[in-house]
């Protein structure tokens, strides 16, 4: 079912009639403004679809009014790979950090389309996740240099986690077997015994009490890595 997004407009008009605002099209370049009994206004600006557009538009009008709306429109289920079904956490958290309200209009072929309104415009004051910070702040002090390239997408992020155990393997390599307070001090991995534990990579292995070697893993996986553990 192809539709226009003079489509859409039919239903957002219901709807917010039916909130008690009286409803006009195309004012001064807004898709549909609605004034209420109270001589507020409500802005809703039309796409067939979500995207960047729809955005910026809704935004611009929030210089008209408090209450803006962006409405998106849709047929039949959203498939698997829509943009909305991959980002839709995103998408809201997004609109509501704009202070924007969102509305997605499914027009069906043999019924009167729905509107559902999914966040309403609001002020949005964010609050900061204390714990993301922290974890933040610490792989940044603790990471070695700089050694990723910004936007970089399908390579192996260096973290501070990995050049820790790049370290320690590196000093099992050079000096075989060794103790965990050993490797600790010489690699200056604080946490040595509980990276070589978890033993997230496979890269060690436990030969007896306190005592690790590297694996054949390890020593490959280094030597592949030359160029990382160079840069630590």
């Amino acid at each position: 079912m192809s539709f226009e997004e003079t489509d859409l407009y039919p239903p957002v008009k219901a709807y917010l009639e039916a909130a008690g605002y009286t409803v006009k099209a195309e004012v001064n370049t807004c898709d549909v403004v609605g004034k209420g009994p109270d001589g507020s206004l409500v802005i809703v600006e039309l796409k067939k679809g979500f995207n960047l557009d729809l955005l910026i538009q809704g935004v611009e009008r929030l210089s008209l009014a408090d209450d803006v709306y962006i409405a998106a429109g849709f047929t039949g289920p959203i498939g698997k790979g829509a943009v909305w079904n991959k980002r839709r956490r995103g998408i809201l958290k997004l609109c509501r950090r704009l202070g924007l309200g969102l509305m997605m209009v499914r027009l069906h072929a043999k019924k009167d389309a729905t509107v559902n309104v999914l966040l309403d415009p609001a002020a949005y004051s964010p609050r900061k996740n204390a714990s993301k910070v922290t974890r933040l702040k610490k792989e940044f002090e603790t990471r070695v240099g700089d050694p990723n390239a910004g936007g970089a997408t399908r390579t192996k992020i260096m973290t501070a986690y990995r050049q820790a155990a790049i370290r320690c393997a590196e000093l099992l390599l050079n000096s075989g077997p060794m103790r965990i307070r050993d490797i600790r001090d010489q690699a200056r991995v604080e946490k040595a015994a509980t990276l070589l534990r978890n033993n997230h990579y496979g890269w060690f292995e436990k030969i007896e009490r306190g005592v690790y070697c590297l694996t054949d893993q390890g020593k490959n996986e280094l030597a592949i890595n030359r160029e990382e553990s160079d840069s630590i």
